[in-house]
């Protein structure tokens, strides 16, 4: 292979890496998230819109299912983990510690 062809060939595999990337980019982020096993000082870290991905993910393994989540439900739990986690003394404690009582099941 001439060396043309050669930087061709990784110009357009570059190229189609970065479209394929940005197409999936929110279900990558979802797939690597750690949800419910996300620690307390990697949540508080995360700007607005990674701790909703987060919270969501979480949200969807303590149900169990693939129901869709309401904005509000996920709203609510988001300010319950951060009370929780601006509460605790300890960072490595897990998102999933939370006592989401009444946003997961009704009081």
């Amino acid at each position: 292979m001439t060396m043309l062809v050669r930087k061709t060939v990784v110009a357009t595999g570059l190229i189609v890496a970065v479209l394929g990337g940005a197409a999936g980019c929110g279900e990558v982020e979802k797939a690597v998230n750690k949800g419910g096993d996300t620690r307390c000082s990697e949540y508080t870290a995360q700007d607005s819109a990674k701790k909703h991905t987060t919270v969501t993910k979480f949200l969807e393994e303590e149900r169990g299912d693939d129901a869709s989540i309401d904005q509000n439900t996920v709203d609510l739990a988001v300010a319950a983990i951060n009370l929780m986690c601006s509460a605790q003394a300890n960072p490595d404690t897990p998102i999933r510690e939370a006592d989401l009582t009444g946003v997961l099941v009704p009081k």
